[in-house]
C-alpha cells in the first residue's frame, strides 16, 4: 500500500492534456515501442497517436506485442534494439521482471520512456496520468451513489504498481465511512493480467461467498468492470454501483445503460501524441533533465527519483457522457445502443 499519497501527486508534475513540448525533427530516427498485450481496445489508440506523432517529427516507427508474457517483452526489447530502435517506449507487463530489458535498453545507450505504468530506475522518463487521482475519482462516483453498505475491490494486476497507486486513491476516499462502519469491505481481490474473465471469476466468487450481498464495486478498469457487471448480471443484480476508467466504447454504453456508474476517461490520444513527441526529443539526443514539463517524482515503492510528466484524467458519468461525443472519442450510437428510453440519460435523448 502506498504511504505518502501527497508525495505522489505533487502540483508541479500535472499538465493539462493539451499541452506538448516543442516538437523537434527526427528523420528517419527509429523509436521502438514494446506493448505488453495489446489485446486491450484502449492501446490501438494509443498507437495511433504514437505512430502519428512520430511521423510528424520525421521519425520511424517499430514495435512487439508481448502477448502478456514476460519472457516474450524481454525478448522483444532486446530485438527492437537490435532493428536499431534509438529510443524505446514500454508497456511494461510486470514492473520488476521489466528491468532486465532497461538495463539492456541503458547499456546500448536506448532511453526509455515508462509508458502508462511505472518502470522503477531513475533514468527513464515515467508518462502517464494521475493514477492516485483515478482511484479517488472511481471512489468518489461510486461513494455517491451509494454512501453505506457491503464493498468490493476488483483491484488490477498484481504485478502492476498502477493497481496499488489506484486502490491506494480509492481508499483514501472511503477511509472516513469505512471507519465509521458505514461501509464494510466484503471483498478485495487483484486481477492477474488485468483479464476480464479473471475478475468475472474472482467477482463470482466474492458473491459466492456473501450471497449476493454486495452493494457496491470498485473495480480499477473498464475491463475488469466488465468482468463485474458479468458476474452481477448472473445474479439479477444489474444496477449495483460499478467503476472503472479508460472510457472504453463497452463501458461507456454500460454507463448509458445504467451498469456502470463512472468510467475515468484518460484520453490515450494525448498520451500517445505526448509519448511520441518525447520519444522524438530524446531520439535527437535530449536528456531527461531537459525534457519540457517533466520533474522529480518519489511516490514508487522504491522511493527513487524519477523524471516524471502526469496527465489529468476525467471522470465519465451519465451527467456528462457528451464530452465525449463532442471529442470524437466514441460516437452516440455506441454509446447509447441499446438503452432503455425511458430510463436514458440526456446524451441519449
Amino acid at each position: 500500500m502506498i504511504k505518502n499519497l501527497k508525495a505522489m501527486r505533487p502540483a508541479s508534475l500535472l499538465v493539462v492534456a493539451s499541452f506538448l513540448p516543442w516538437q523537434v525533427q527526427a528523420k528517419d530516427e527509429i523509436v521502438g515501442v514494446s506493448w505488453s498485450n495489446f489485446q486491450e481496445e484502449r492501446w490501438k489508440k494509443d498507437e495511433s497517436a504514437i505512430k502519428a506523432a512520430l511521423a510528424a517529427a520525421g521519425a520511424k516507427y517499430i514495435s512487439a506485442d508481448a502477448q502478456g508474457s514476460n519472457e516474450k517483452q524481454l525478448a522483444d526489447i532486446e530485438a527492437l534494439i537490435a532493428k536499431g530502435a534509438k529510443v524505446l517506449i514500454i508497456l511494461a507487463q510486470d514492473a520488476s521482471a521489466i528491468l532486465p530489458a532497461v538495463n539492456k535498453a541503458k547499456e546500448a545507450k536506448v532511453p526509455v520512456v515508462a509508458y502508462d505504468r511505472l518502470i522503477q530506475d531513475s533514468g527513464v522518463l515515467y508518462l502517464t496520468f494521475d493514477n492516485v487521482e483515478v482511484g479517488r475519482m472511481q471512489a468518489r462516483a461510486v461513494l455517491a451513489v451509494k454512501p453505506k453498505g457491503n464493498y468490493v475491490f476488483i483491484k488490477g494486476s498484481p504485478t502492476d504498481p498502477n493497481a496499488d497507486f489506484l486502490n491506494a486513491g480509492q481508499r483514501e476516499v472511503l477511509k472516513p465511512a469505512m471507519d465509521k462502519g458505514d461501509i464494510k469491505i466484503v471483498g478485495e481481490q487483484y486481477t492477474d493480467g488485468w483479464a476480464p474473465e479473471n475478475a468475472q471469476k474472482n467477482m463470482e466468487q466474492i458473491l459466492t461467498r456473501n450471497a449476493n450481498r454486495v452493494d457496491a464495486v470498485v473495480a480499477s478498469n473498464d475491463g475488469t468492470a466488465g468482468g463485474v457487471v458479468a458476474a452481477l448480471r448472473a445474479q439479477n443484480l444489474v444496477g449495483v454501483p460499478v467503476s472503472g476508467q479508460d472510457a472504453d466504447i463497452a463501458a461507456l454504453n454500460r454507463v448509458a445503460r445504467g451498469e456502470q456508474t463512472v468510467s475515468v476517461w484518460k484520453d490515450a490520444r494525448e498520451l500517445g501524441k505526448a509519448a511520441g513527441t518525447y520519444a522524438a526529443q530524446m531520439a535527437v539526443g535530449t536528456k531527461l533533465a531537459n525534457i519540457p514539463g517533466a520533474a522529480p517524482w518519489n511516490g514508487g515503492s522504491r522511493k527513487l527519483s524519477i523524471p516524471s510528466i502526469f496527465l489529468k484524467p476525467i471522470p465519465v458519468t451519465q451527467d456528462n457522457l457528451k464530452l465525449v461525443l463532442d471529442a470524437g472519442w466514441a460516437t452516440k450510437a455506441q454509446v447509447c445502443a441499446g438503452v432503455i428510453p425511458a430510463k436514458a440519460p440526456a446524451v441519449c435523448k
